[in-house]
């Protein structure tokens, strides 16, 4: 039996799963999205979100309210008379006339192993803290951040290298396969929800442009956290003198090798000594330029000094 579902999501994580429940045969009722934003260089085009131009290409209805909070909004959704709303990387606060209006409520798919990273960057918090695996969890929603019981769980290990793009790669697949698994499950009524412990609870703040420059004064661990991280959005950065000229460098990708000296010493091959080891920059890109291997960089470029 098909069930009638709103598909809550905006980035292009959340396609996979739009995508997954429709060959499932379910019935996409409506599709909620961010509103289009400006584009462009002059910011004069309205670009719609990845989930908005899928669910179009599809034929689903779609709506974009810039809040759910008004009556009139509410009483929209619950016109669509879903059985359940699935909710990945929508980026709207949901009310609690919203959570209670489907049937059998509104499933989250979330990017880590909760209770740990709840919160609006778990895939990013997750590598800038060193964390080795980390996961999918689908869980029922309630009015608090993420707190809600969990229905299904999934691990995955964190390479070494691994930037935030190529895991948020992975966990965008793993979220699809793993909802179309739960919603499946909720069909037939065999779903079963688990509290989240009360302990091990993380939060995964949005990222601050303050927190992307590069610290050369930390361990070189910690430095590769961040620049994997961080990469390849917003980016980590840092300042390099280029032919007498400081510009800002954005990094990223980087590997930890064998050196010592003062934090933010060059040393050949573009690696720059930290507080223990150094980093090598393995990927670069100069503001408005493509980026480049450190190989590529290094024939156009003499690096005089980096902070």
């Amino acid at each position: 039996m098909a069930l009638r579902i709103i598909f809550m999501g905006t980035p292009d994580f959340s396609v996979p799963a739009l995508v997954e429940l429709v060959s499932q045969g379910h019935e996409i009722v409506a599709c909620y999205s961010q509103p289009p934003r400006p584009a462009g260089r002059r910011g004069l085009e309205l670009k719609k979100s990845p989930v908005h131009e899928k669910a179009q290409e599809l034929g689903i209805p779609v709506f974009t309210p810039e809040s759910l909070k008004s009556e009139e909004e509410q009483e929209t959704f619950k016109s669509h008379q879903a059985d359940v709303a699935i909710v990945i990387a929508y980026g709207l606060l949901l009310p609690a006339q919203i959570l209670e209006a489907p049937r059998l409520g509104c499933y989250n798919g979330h990017a880590s192993l909760l209770p740990r990273w709840r919160g609006a960057a778990p895939i990013q918090r997750a590598i800038m803290a060193g964390d080795e695996q980390t996961g999918v969890n689908i869980m029922k929603m309630d009015v608090g951040l993420d707190t809600g019981p969990v229905a299904l769980s999934e691990e995955m290990p964190i390479g070494k290298n691994m930037t935030a793009g190529e895991l948020h790669d992975a966990l965008s697949q793993m979220t699809a396969t793993l909802m179309a698994k739960a919603v499946s499950a909720l069909d037939n009524g065999s779903l079963e929800l688990t509290e989240q412990s009360q302990e091990g609870v993380v939060y995964a703040s949005k990222i601050d442009k303050a927190e992307t420059r590069i610290d050369w004064s930390k361990p070189a661990q910690e430095v590769h956290n961040h620049i994997r991280g961080l990469s390849p959005f917003p980016g980590s950065w840092c300042e390099m003198m280029l032919g007498g000229k400081l510009q800002r460098v954005k990094v990223l990708s980087s590997e930890i090798v064998s050196g010592s000296g003062k934090p933010a010493t060059v040393m050949d091959d573009l690696t720059v000594c930290c507080a223990e080891g150094a980093i090598k920059l393995v990927r670069v890109q100069r503001a408005g330029k493509q980026a480049q291997s450190a190989e590529e960089f290094l024939r156009g470029n003499k690096v005089e000094a980096v902070s």
